[in-house]
């Protein structure tokens, strides 16, 4: 069987990627079938989305490094047989046991993929375009995440056995990256060290320490407001807005997620310092505007304001992966994006699990707005805390990003 060629292994894995993002976000336009029809509450529909993150942070951790000493290719393998045995689990699901246990083996498979493939497209990036694969790392995952919430959306308000049919298109895009896997080229070889590398290790060098904590407010901002669009954003859309169609639920994401999107390739010859100095303005300067909406239940205000922090969104997702990349040293990486990891999925699940605890007592309008008002305080914090170090480091010496 012939072997494909590095170029096409390299689209083809940034297309899987997206796959599996794309399959990440098809629940979210879902969850409010699945709430009508097993009467099951926010708090766990937030749990839900909360185990699927949990899921893919401990595999990050724990199996993030394996594909260094095994291969990408067995790992590649094991991520594509998890995912399809989450699909087979929607497919089948009756209950919110057997859903929340599809969404945890989810996100076991979406950890394993993310981080085997991405170190795959690192060694697959072609020398004579050398930020290639970051760009690509960042911007197939978002991409995967608006494409999913928004055809899912789609199928589910026109197509037939709206939740399963998704889950069998996934099933099919799964079978072709099998495919891929079978004649793509190993570009790992096999090395010692595989269970050592099962420790988790987590870290932040002192000396990149002002740095990692000056990134942490739009680390929270950022994430936050991305788990709480793919939690409850369909939601906030039926019952405070009155829209319970179901493609403007996932187009709620996409908005979100499509821009930021489009941001990254935008802002791809941008510094890093240069974006995160972008992206906590339009956080907060969103986030203003998407309250007033909420307030007001303007539903047009509030999507140009998830536009503008869309920009935000991305221009983050831009700078904080590459700052990290850039100031930690080969013997550092491992464990600062462990780090990095750790605080953005928890701020990614843990804030939308209380606001489903929230809004059981409060109501979904007012823990939306105090949501957003919290995410607005982190975005504005983030603009001091990066100018504080700016001109920290011109003081000290030449900025190093």
């Amino acid at each position: 069987m012939r072997t494909l060629s590095r170029p096409v292994t390299f689209w083809a894995l940034a297309a899987t990627i997206a796959l599996y993002l794309a399959a990440s976000a098809a629940p979210t336009p879902l969850y409010v079938v699945y709430q009508d029809e097993w009467g099951f509450s926010a708090t766990t529909l937030t749990l839900i989305f909360a185990v699927y993150v949990f899921g893919l942070l401990a595999s990050l951790l724990v199996l993030g490094a394996l594909s260094d000493h095994v291969g990408r290719r067995p790992m590649i393998a094991v991520s594509l047989a998890l995912e399809a045995v989450a699909m087979v689990l929607f497919i089948a699901a009756g209950d919110v046991v057997v859903l929340g246990a599809a969404r945890t083996v989810q996100g076991v498979a979406t950890g394993i993929a993310l981080s085997t493939m991405g170190a795959a497209l690192v060694d697959l990036n072609p020398p004579e375009n050398p930020g290639l694969a970051g760009v690509v790392s960042g911007l197939a995952p978002i991409g995967g995440l608006a494409l999913g919430a928004l055809g899912c959306g789609a199928l589910v308000e026109y197509g037939p056995a709206p939740e399963q049919l998704v889950y069998v298109i996934v099933l099919v895009g799964l079978a072709a990256a099998v495919g891929l896997v079978v004649r793509m080229p190993e570009t790992s070889p096999r090395v010692p060290g595989a269970r050592a590398s099962l420790k988790p290790q987590v870290a932040v060098p002192i000396r990149v320490r002002a740095e990692f904590l000056a990134m942490v407010p739009i680390l929270i901002a950022t994430w936050s407001l991305g788990g709480l669009f793919l939690a409850l954003g369909p939601s906030v859309a039926a019952q405070v807005f009155d829209m319970p169609n179901h493609v403007i639920g996932g187009l709620v994401v996409t908005l979100l997620c499509g821009t930021g999107g489009l941001t990254i390739y935008a802002l791809r010859n941008w510094s890093f310092a240069r974006a995160l100095g972008l992206a906590a303005g339009f956080l907060a300067a969103g986030m203003a505007v998407s309250l007033v909406g909420l307030g007001a239940e303007l539903a047009l205000v509030a999507a140009i304001g998830t536009v503008i922090a869309g920009i935000g969104f991305g221009a983050a997702g831009r700078g904080t992966f590459g700052t990290i990349a850039a100031i930690a040293l080969p013997t550092e990486r491992g464990a600062l994006f462990a780090a990095f990891y750790v605080v953005s999925y928890l701020a990614f699940s843990l804030p939308a699990l209380a606001a489903g605890l929230a809004s059981q007592s409060a109501g979904l309008r007012p823990t939306a707005i105090v949501y957003g008002a919290a995410v607005l305080v982190f975005s504005l914090a983030a603009i001091l805390v990066q100018r504080r170090l700016a001109s920290r480091q011109a003081r000290i010496a030449p900025v190093r990003l």
